[in-house]
C-alpha cells in the first residue's frame, strides 16, 4: 500500500555541463521505482529554472529517488547531462518523530554532504505552512559541472482501515 505521497519541486538547474558548446535544451526526469515522472524542456540554458512540481507515490522509503537531467535533441537522442540520487529515509525519520505541524520554519533535521550522498551543499527538513519540507542542491554525477536544486514535500497519507 501507498506509504505516503512525495512532491518534488524540481526548481532549477545550475552550471550544467555545456557539452560541445552549443547550446542546451535541458530538462529533468525523476525516478522512483517504477514510476517516472519528467519536467518540461526549457530552452537554450544551461541554468534553467523548472519550477515543476512532480508527485511520486513511496511505496518503499528505502528506494532511493534519482534525478537525471537530459538535453533535449530534435534529430537525434536526447544526451545524458549527468545525474543524481537522494535517499528519502531521513525524510521519513524527520516525519515519524514530529509527524505534528511544528511553527514555521522550524529546521527538525540537518544532512551534511558526504561521500554517501549527492548533496552539494547542506540539506534541511523543515516544517513550513504545515508541511515537512526538505530543501535539497544536487550535484550531478558522471559530467564535468552541475547541480540541481530540489525541494521536498512530504504528505503523510492517514492509515487507511480496510488494507
Amino acid at each position: 500500500s501507498v506509504f505516503a505521497l512525495l512532491t518534488i519541486s524540481v526548481q532549477r538547474g545550475i552550471n550544467l555541463a555545456l557539452g560541445n558548446g552549443r547550446s542546451r535544451d535541458p530538462y529533468a526526469v525523476v525516478r522512483m521505482s517504477k514510476q517516472i515522472l519528467k519536467t518540461h524542456v526549457v530552452r537554450k540554458t544551461v541554468n534553467p529554472e523548472w519550477h515543476d512540481d512532480l508527485t511520486v507515490a513511496v511505496l518503499d522509503p528505502s528506494q532511493p529517488v534519482s534525478v537525471t537531467v537530459y538535453d533535449k535533441n530534435m534529430f537525434s537522442a536526447d544526451e545524458k547531462m549527468g545525474d543524481a540520487e537522494f535517499d528519502i529515509r531521513p525524510f521519513v525519520q524527520a516525519f515519524k518523530m514530529h509527524p505534528n505541524a511544528l511553527p514555521n520554519g522550524t529546521i527538525t533535521t540537518r544532512i551534511l554532504p558526504s561521500s554517501s550522498n549527492c548533496l552539494s551543499e547542506e540539506s534541511f527538513i523543515f516544517w513550513k505552512d504545515d508541511y515537512l519540507m526538505q530543501d535539497m542542491c544536487l550535484g550531478l554525477r558522471n559530467i564535468e559541472s552541475g547541480q540541481v536544486k530540489l525541494q521536498l514535500r512530504w504528505i503523510d497519507i492517514p492509515g487507511d482501515e480496510d488494507s
